[in-house]
């Protein structure tokens, strides 16, 4: 059992804004809804102004006629959200995505952007230079001028490969404690702080066809929860009914 130990901080003011912001697309919102819903979130009106005023300045939201709307890089963190959330996988066939790195001497910056990328596209590192998945994702295929990608067939048992590539076990118990948490705090302030956690774990779930993931397995479990906590974000704080009618 979740113990107030247990419980994640609250986000910052900038953070919440975010945060509330990556989960209430595709609607701006206004001053208005985001001085309300900091409201609730024991977050006073001046300070959420300030907040959005330097996420504006840096970039990470766009003011509009209509209210705040995602800057161009969380938009596209949304839509990486969106995939850890609303996965769209594909009948697997047993083949494997690979991508051989195949340019040397590059600077250590860009070989670390690039690593990066790889890891965000859901892919794992075999060996260095050499990544690969399996190809359950109906999603185009990462690609770079440094790589040449494949379609590939490994020899050994493919629940093996996978449980080498990544931590499954280590990925499902957190994402239980996760679930534990969040049904277990009731505080609105470190309940976004939670959701927001389960987004971030939801983030690193390698997505693999059903055939690899170990018996109750919690992405499931951790997507109907996060959507139902959307939806009672919506209702709670009133996304849509803080607007002035």
């Amino acid at each position: 059992m979740a113990t107030a130990r247990d419980e994640l901080a609250p986000l910052s003011a900038r953070s919440t804004i975010l945060s509330l912001m990556l989960g209430a697309h595709p609607n701006p919102l206004t001053p208005a809804d985001l001085a309300r819903a900091g409201q609730f979130f024991g977050i006073a009106p001046a300070t959420v102004r300030v907040a959005a005023t330097r996420a504006v300045s840096d970039g990470d939201l766009r003011r509009t006629e209509a209210g705040y709307r995602l800057g161009e890089r969380l938009v596209q963190r949304q839509a990486h959200q969106d995939e850890a959330v609303h996965t769209a996988d594909k009948p697997w066939d047993g083949s494997w995505e690979m991508a051989v790195v195949v340019t040397a001497g590059r600077p250590g910056p860009e070989r670390a952007v690039l690593r990066d990328a790889l890891k965000a596209h859901r892919l794992a590192e075999l060996r260095e230079g050499v990544w690969t998945r399996p190809a359950n994702l109906q999603r185009p295929r990462f690609t770079d001028p440094v790589l040449q990608t494949f379609t590939a067939t490994p020899e050994q048992d493919p629940a093996e490969l996978a449980a080498s590539l990544w931590d499954l076990g280590g990925w499902a118990r957190e994402g239980e404690r996760l679930l534990e948490l969040l049904s277990s705090t009731p505080q609105p302030a470190r309940r976004l702080a939670t959701a927001a956690a389960i987004v971030r774990h939801l983030s690193e779930d390698p997505l693999l066809p059903v055939e690899l993931r170990p018996a109750d397995w919690p992405a499931a479990d951790l997507r109907e929860t996060y959507s139902a906590y959307q939806r009672e974000l919506s209702e709670l704080v009133a996304l849509n009914g803080l607007r002035s009618r």
